[in-house]
């Protein structure tokens, strides 16, 4: 190992994993632009069901688990990565969830969902699980290197 990396992951014991942690407050911004999207269309009465209420206590959940996230892989813990993976799994499934179902709906001869927003609420997701994707990945990386690293400075000692 070279010296410039072994001084890059000496650094990484007193800095903060800031790339997953921001990848994670970015998978919640497009989070928040999907709940927009979906929640301010008023067809009739198609969203008064409980799969709105249980769709917006997901959202809510979400949104807690990925700050969670964001705050944890900033120490570099790995097993964050895996719940970011799950939630970008999730974001993934949700697009069959609302999106698929009201742009197949009509009511009142109008769609539910129109072309432009359905396409738009399905990047917005993808995107958020893109970064949940991203973040995992990199502190995944990042958490290993780190600890083999410390392992072997406390390999060192001994």
């Amino acid at each position: 190992m070279s010296e410039v990396q072994e001084i890059k992951l000496d650094r990484m014991r007193y800095t903060k994993n800031t790339t997953s942690s921001r990848l994670a407050l970015l998978a919640i911004v497009f989070d928040v632009l999907f709940f927009i999207s979906i929640y301010k269309s008023n067809v009739g009465t198609w969203y008064y069901n409980i799969l709105m209420g249980a769709s917006i206590i997901y959202n809510l959940v979400f949104m807690l688990a990925a700050f969670l996230s964001s705050e944890s892989v900033k120490s570099y813990k790995a097993e964050y990565s895996y719940v970011m993976i799950i939630l970008g799994v999730l974001q993934i499934v949700r697009i069959w969830i609302y999106p698929m179902s009201a742009h197949a709906a009509v009511v009142n001869n109008e769609p539910v969902m129109g072309t432009a927003q359905f396409i738009r609420v399905i990047i917005y997701l993808v995107l958020s699980a893109a970064c949940l994707f991203a973040g995992a990945v990199i502190n995944l990386n990042k958490s290993r290197a780190l600890a083999s690293r410390i392992a072997s400075l406390e390999a060192g000692k001994a």
